[in-house]
């Protein structure tokens, strides 16, 4: 589970020429800041929850519900934001 800061960290599990694994830990507000990925990636959450999602077109709230994963394309530049009371975590795997 996630340990105290005050943004959202990324602890890398898994690099290789397939994959990059990363376990996002964010503290209530806690945010990734403006990024974009460079390959398509899929997201598993570890706990039910909700994410604020912050793009050029606008903001939206992602629900998530822990083991249920999704799957997102490269290249579109974004911020995420817990939006819970709460500390939340997910892991991401992008595909080479």
């Amino acid at each position: 589970m996630c340990t105290k800061h005050t943004a959202a960290k990324g602890l890398l599990q898994i690099e290789n020429e397939r994959v990059i694994v990363t376990e996002w830990c964010f503290p209530p507000n806690g945010e990734t800041g403006w990024h974009k990925h460079a390959y398509d990636y899929v997201v598993i959450p570890e706990q039910d929850g909700q994410l604020k999602i912050v793009t050029e077109q606008g903001e939206s709230i992602a629900q998530l519900t822990a083991g249920q994963s999704y799957y997102r394309p490269a290249g579109i530049e974004h911020n995420v934001i817990n939006a819970n009371d709460y500390d939340f975590a997910f892991v991401e795997v992008e595909l080479k």
